[in-house]
């Protein structure tokens, strides 16, 4: 049997990135709570902010260093697998990862340091600072590779030119590449669920507290910070799916069409399947449930407006169906389930002890799987929705191989990379387990002393 090399290229690169993305977003969405609880330990100087500020800098800082050690891979695979589209886009990629680098990476690095050992050795204001320069430089990292990512989806601010036989986009226009048709709505979008999935995430851990009844002043402020954070981002979400939803019927209507399995374009209102089975052979949707005109009023505002389908495309030009069709209500459904969740326990929260919901509790301690679901899906559907550009309009997928790579070469590296990421993500189950069995705790540095915290009910200095 043959090794199909674009087969093994593509499907290495998505396992890596894939499983570089579960700290990424994580990392964001913990920024902005340290940010938040130590600023409300300057503002109010009660340890209780102190104490849990310093539970996620440590839960943060593990993550970043696997985001730094699993991110490298990729950048060395554009060189390895994809040579062709290296050197095509080159231009537009090597200015946004050398501005990742310059203006993100080095200051979120840079002040990391004094963030995770300075807090007994900078003041308080100046440490509030290097927080604040760490979670605004996480933002600066995905600014600059959204941007890239964007240009991939809809190019805009180039030209193409012709060096020594070979064709490649070079920039006319940076703003132009910068501000490209899809790259705002995307990064509010990716933002966004980089905060669902910090806010859950401490949701989860606070949760598992109550239903444990340890930490329990602490649980119960961290559960508190987290709910609000996830009932504003579950909220916003709302928004930023329809606008996204709006960009790509616009920019790119094959992928969405390939999002709804919708084949046929007809005359009229063009109606939306919640749940189905798509047959793209046949260019069905088998057993679905579908509301009709629902698709055409989400998209244009007119139930009877019709939406483009697959037909009005060549065929080489399609992208696959079946996978995009279910990841994208995956995500979907999970985006419905956060915002349900976040909204109900809030309400509840309003008149009841949440102790008094223990079900409820196990559901929030579980509600971390779906936001690293709904991450991983979005991405799936974005990038196999693109298919089969690797540059949507520009360059197929199948043209941006490296010539020289066989493809028993990418599958043992394949296999390789594979056991070490197994190893790595074994060692970072075990190291947050760790830190999360541990629990928050008033640090030793803190001017509170370990009998005064037991008084007001915190765990004590260590």
């Amino acid at each position: 049997m043959e090794l199909d090399l674009e087969v093994l290229a593509r499907l290495q690169f998505a396992l890596t990135i894939m499983f570089h993305y579960l700290f990424p977003p994580l990392t964001i969405g913990l920024g902005m709570l340290m940010v938040w609880a130590e600023g409300a330990w300057l503002k109010t100087g009660n340890p209780l902010y102190e104490s849990i500020a310093f539970f996620w800098t440590r839960l943060f800082a593990v993550n970043f260093a696997m985001g730094v050690a699993t991110g490298i891979v990729m950048e060395f695979e554009f060189g390895t697998n994809w040579a062709t589209y290296s050197r095509f886009v080159g231009d537009v990629f090597g200015s946004a990862l050398a501005a990742e680098g310059i203006f993100a990476f080095f200051l979120e690095s840079g002040f990391l340091g004094v963030v995770i050992f300075g807090w007994n050795k900078v003041s308080p204001k100046f440490h509030y600072f290097a927080t604040c320069m760490v979670c605004l430089g996480g933002f600066f990292s995905s600014i600059w590779i959204v941007i890239a990512n964007s240009f991939m989806q809809t190019p805009a601010g180039y030209h193409l030119v012709e060096e020594n036989g070979r064709i490649r986009a070079e920039i006319t226009d940076f703003w132009a590449m910068v501000f490209n048709p899809s790259s705002i709505d995307r990064l509010i979008h990716v933002w966004l669920g980089a905060f669902i999935l910090g806010a859950f995430f401490a949701l989860s851990i606070s949760s598992w507290y109550l239903l444990k009844g340890r930490h329990k002043v602490e649980s119960q402020a961290m559960f508190r910070i987290s709910l609000v954070f996830a009932l504003l981002s579950s909220s916003a979400m709302m928004l930023s799916a329809h606008a996204n939803a709006t960009m790509v019927s616009r920019e790119q209507p094959a992928k969405l069409a390939a999002f709804e399995a919708h084949f046929e374009t007809g005359t009229g209102g063009t109606g939306m399947y919640l749940i189905g089975l798509p047959d793209p052979e046949n260019e069905r949707v088998k057993y679905g449930l579908k509301v009709p005109g629902l698709l055409s009023m989400l998209v244009w505002q007119d139930p009877n407006k019709p939406v483009t389908g697959l037909d009005q495309f060549p065929k080489d030009e399609r992208p696959p169906v079946f996978v995009p069709f279910f990841t994208y209500r995956i995500m979907v459904g999970c985006g419905l389930f956060f915002l349900a969740l976040s909204w109900g326990t809030f309400l509840l929260t309003l008149k009841f002890d949440i102790t008094r919901f223990p079900w409820l509790l196990k559901l929030c301690v579980f509600s971390v799987l779906p936001a690293y679901i709904a991450n991983e899906a979005g991405w799936v559907s974005a990038e196999m929705g693109r298919q089969p550009w690797i540059v949507y309009g520009l360059l197929k997928t199948k043209d941006g191989l490296s010539q020289s790579v066989p493809a028993h070469h990418v599958l043992s590296s394949m296999i390789m990379f594979g056991i070490v990421y197994f190893l790595l993500f074994l060692v970072w189950v075990y190291v947050m387990n760790e830190k999360i069995q541990h629990g928050p705790f008033v640090p030793s540095h803190s001017d509170i002393t370990p009998e005064e915290a037991r008084e007001i009910g915190l765990t004590g200095g260590e």
